[in-house]
């Protein structure tokens, strides 16, 4: 028997202290585990449940989709509209955001969620993920827009991150400190195994696409290369280099044993006229209220992500996130001199 705190017991011993709760929340992270838990045993699985390969479709970005995107996206869509939490949804996967049907009741909150993050990777069995945030439905739910969604970062209620990997994890905050829950396959319960994580303030270590040099920033450029100069560069430290193309393994990395993760604004981006890589909304949102949460830092090289506007439901943004220190440098570096 595991004497662990599972991850419902943390939410709900959470909810106490918080005056008129009524226990939706507690409610809705559950079907949210849940989901996860399905798409995990599909990711284990793989070629031998047949998931595995691309789906021969494009998604609002004009990415071509995997089969695993679909079927988790199906996935987050089934666990969540029944319950009566919801007021709707919106996923990376969906050029709309999607109502909760009318034969279902409707909540007071709004989901939205990048249903496998990195799945340029399932192929290949390296590490993917499933990011999601919880926001205040305005209105109670009933008959929400797009506009409902185009809420800062900073008015996040919940965000969190399953990690597919060795051990499947959820990592979540709720605005009080940043957690991490191992599933315990013999029990089917994700298990607090990572209580208070934190970023070291301090880092050797940065993750980056290295293949885009020639199109980064100058600020960008400038600070990897003091990077890669090593001991005998103006930093005085040799780093190390990664990249994996999975987000929430890069971020997981971080709050395991810190670093900074940067997808920048380049040229190229900006000849295609998009604001940068990573979606505000479904990637850059969530996780820069967990990193911040852990002690971190994250920008988009001149701003605060947290603090941004969205505009649009599929809006780009550039992100720099992870050790604070060493954000606080590349937005430094970012200042008119």
């Amino acid at each position: 028997m595991h004497n662990g705190t599972s991850l419902t017991q943390f939410i709900i011993e959470e909810q106490r202290h918080v005056a008129g709760a009524t226990g939706d929340f507690t409610s809705l992270l559950n079907d949210v585990v849940t989901a996860c838990k399905v798409i995990s045993n599909m990711v284990n699985h793989g070629a031998l449940v047949g998931v595995l390969g691309s789906a021969d479709t494009e998604n609002v970005q004009g990415e071509t989709q995997k089969k695993m995107d679909v079927l988790s996206n199906e996935v987050f869509i089934k666990s969540n509209e029944w319950a009566g939490h919801l007021g709707a949804m919106a996923s990376e996967e969906m050029d709309e955001i999607y109502p909760i049907p009318r034969q279902y009741p409707r909540g007071k909150y709004l989901l939205t969620f990048d249903p496998l993050d990195g799945s340029s990777n399932i192929d290949v069995n390296v590490s993917v993920g499933t990011i999601f945030s919880i926001l205040r439905c305005p209105g109670g739910g009933q008959e929400a827009t797009e506009r409902d969604f185009l809420q800062a970062g900073t008015q996040q209620v919940a965000a969190g991150y399953a990690l597919y990997g060795p051990s499947t994890m959820i990592v979540l905050t709720t605005g009080k400190g940043v957690n991490g829950f191992t599933l315990d396959q013999n029990i089917g319960e994700f298990i607090l195994t990572h209580p208070k994580m934190t970023i070291p303030a301090d880092t050797r270590e940065f993750a980056i696409n290295a293949s885009n040099m020639r199109f980064w920033e100058p600020p960008v450029r400038r600070y990897v290369q003091e990077c890669l100069d090593g001991k005998e560069g103006p930093r005085g430290d040799d780093f190390n280099m990664r990249w994996i193309a999975s987000m929430v393994a890069e971020v997981h990395r971080i709050l395991t044993r810190g670093g900074i993760f940067m997808y920048p604004m380049d040229s190229k981006m900006k000849e295609k006229g998009q604001g940068g890589k990573l979606r505000l909304l479904y990637e850059a949102n969530p996780m820069s209220f967990i990193v911040e949460q852990a002690g971190g830092g994250s920008i988009t090289g001149t701003e605060r992500i947290l603090e941004l506007q969205p505009e649009s439901l599929h809006q780009r943004v550039p992100v720099i996130l992870g050790s604070k220190n060493e954000v606080e440098r590349i937005l430094g570096y970012h200042q008119p001199a």
